[in-house]
């Protein structure tokens, strides 16, 4: 298994990330069990979890992943296996993820219980790298086509970064990092703790994949220069770029079919654009998966691509994908489809 280093710690990472999201709605304990045994086996040893997980977000699984990720820390004794990433929820009202708050916030007082729950949940006493899931400022950072200002209410980057620094102090927190952050929010981060000796972000978690590289413009410079690398997220664009929804198809039990709340992947010149990347795989003679997470890792200012399966077969396959060789004949065939129709679902 290929590693990175993560930002600047010295700590190496594994370029596969174990994704868990589906752990407590569409996984059992015992599969989430199963492939956390698998990933270990294969060498996948950075996972990411969240105290949002499971997905959707709802009360009656919020917290759930975790719990199932503690529970096989507590059979098998391998906490010191994994480097383990988890984030805390930005702006939201979600207000299920909090004992007495109208609405999730990045403040000292929510930092702290969000922190401590998610170590009894994971049965640890420290994770290797929290994040903020999404900022404390309003964005549109879930597929968000245009920029709308929301105005100045939010958390301080210089209060935000003290109050993990407490945390780092304590040792319940090794390593800081964001998600769905912009570029101008990453700089903002860096800059504060340079200047004040705070804790430097040390990654970005964003959704990058074929027919999402927005991450490219603004961002991915940042990533190189400033070494906070990105773990990209939704690499199969949530399914899309398998070719398993090709023509309205519905599955029986994929994400769309059970939950329908893939909008990000349907907009205009989406299923153009993922039809194009399929038959250029089918032309390839390979999986349209193994050429979209190999995609990803051939990025230089990728740290870790984030992978997740519901099955089995599917986490197998995820893997092996990291495997293929990748050429410049490949690249200049797939940046000819994204310069005819570059970024549809961003």
């Amino acid at each position: 298994m290929n590693v990175s280093e993560l930002g600047r710690t010295g700590l190496q990472v594994s370029r596969i990330c174990l994704g868990t999201m589906t752990w407590g709605q569409q996984n059992t304990e015992a599969e989430g069990h199963a492939q956390m045994d698998y990933a270990l086996e294969r060498g996948v040893t950075f996972w990411d979890t969240a105290e949002m997980y499971a997905v959707p977000p709802k009360p009656e699984t919020q917290g759930a992943t975790e719990t199932i990720i503690g529970t096989w820390f507590k059979k098998t004794g391998n906490r010191d296996k994994v480097i383990l990433a988890s984030k805390i929820s930005g702006r939201s009202p979600m207000i299920w993820c909090r004992d007495n708050a109208k609405e999730t916030r990045l403040t000292a007082e929510q930092i702290d219980e969000a922190v401590e729950k998610s170590l009894r949940r994971l049965q640890t006493d420290y994770i290797d790298l929290y994040q903020l899931h999404w900022p404390d400022r309003q964005l549109q950072v879930f597929g968000g086509k245009t920029y709308k200002d929301y105005g100045p209410d939010y958390e301080p980057f210089e209060t935000i970064l003290t109050n993990l620094q407490r945390h780092v102090e304590k040792g319940n927190i090794r390593h800081i990092g964001v998600s769905n952050e912009s570029a101008w929010g990453v700089m903002r981060f860096v800059a504060e703790a340079e200047k004040h000796g705070l804790p430097r972000v040390v990654s970005i978690q964003n959704a990058y994949s074929l027919v999402n590289r927005t991450f490219e413009t603004g961002l991915a410079e940042v990533a190189l220069r400033e070494q906070v690398g990105l773990l990209a997220y939704s690499p199969l664009a949530q399914g899309y770029l398998t070719g398993k929804y090709q023509n309205g198809a519905l599955p029986e039990g994929a994400r769309k079919t059970l939950f329908s709340r893939l909008q990000r992947y349907e907009g205009p010149g989406a299923a153009e654009a993922i039809d194009a990347y399929v038959a250029l795989a089918k032309e390839l003679g390979i999986l349209p998966e193994t050429l979209a997470l190999k995609f990803c890792d051939t990025r230089r200012f990728v740290t870790s691509t984030i992978i997740g399966a519901t099955t089995m077969a599917q986490l197998k396959t995820d893997i092996d994908a990291f495997d293929m060789a990748w050429t410049p004949e490949i690249e200049a065939k797939v940046d000819a489809i994204h310069a005819r129709m570059p970024n549809p679902c961003p």
